[in-house]
């Protein structure tokens, strides 16, 4: 019973932060377009200019840019968590404040995949299982990594263990908000939601209900990151006995 007290008190706190959020801050539900419109015009820049043998180059920057990209986003949402407003200096300033941690994080999660792919090519099916055993755990395990990174002061080692530990203690409180609103998500656009997720695909339907259907998603994506970050930052600052507690008064 305390659980479930528990759960809905911390939720009905966090909606209340995020409905208050998102109105203050609603033009964050548009950075997607500017994110499309980026990485389109980087994307084409760099294989244009870096073609054939030199295409490993294009790699890295395509790296660097997703990179700069999700700095962006966590930037914009550690502003909104934190002091409730988001300025277009905050925008201009995110594409590298965490742009370090968010890269580091990319090459461990390329080193990890090429072990993977190696041991997969050794064991063929059972690798190809092994695949997405260790797939579907590292969207779990680490699901509240993008919020470490932005709200905790930490390494980028440092923040993936600490978001393992916080999936341990908090995995109902965070799996069940957040597999719901996936759900919505994916209903309404056919967007899946994964770990970095900075925005969803516009996809080719740009007449008038196409572009509504989007700006609802993202309207929708927009609460989710923001609930996430209200969540995460309530759950990591206490313990369910200390909440009670506090309830209390």
């Amino acid at each position: 019973m305390d659980i479930l007290k528990d759960f809905l008190m911390i939720n009905k706190q966090t909606l209340k932060k995020t409905v208050v959020s998102l109105k203050d801050n609603w033009m964050i539900i548009f950075t997607g377009i500017a994110y499309i419109i980026i990485n389109m015009l980087m994307f084409s820049l760099a294989m244009t200019l870096f073609s054939g043998i030199l295409s490993i180059i294009a790699g890295v920057i395509i790296a660097i840019v997703s990179a700069s990209l999700i700095s962006n986003y966590l930037y914009l949402l550690y502003n909104v968590i934190n002091y409730n407003r988001i300025t277009f200096q905050d925008f201009k300033d995110g594409f590298k404040y965490f742009l370090r941690k968010v890269y580091t994080v990319f090459f461990f999660a390329w080193i990890g995949s090429y072990l993977l792919n190696i041991v997969q090519g050794i064991l063929g099916f059972n690798g190809y299982i092994l695949n997405i055993v260790v797939t579907v755990s590292i969207f779990i395990l680490l699901n509240p990594l993008p919020e470490t990174l932005y709200l905790k002061v930490l390494e980028p080692m440092d923040s993936i263990m600490y978001s393992i530990d916080f999936m341990k203690e908090n995995w109902l409180n965070w799996l069940l908000p957040n597999v719901v609103c996936y759900i919505v998500i994916y209903y309404l656009t056919g967007n899946i939601v994964t770990i970095f997720t900075t925005h969803l695909n516009l996809g080719l339907d740009l007449g008038i209900l196409g572009i509504i259907r989007y700006l609802l998603g993202q309207g929708i994506f927009s609460f989710t990151m923001i609930y996430r970050g209200h969540l995460y930052k309530l759950l990591s600052t206490s313990t369910r006995r200390k909440r009670m507690f506090m309830n209390k008064f």
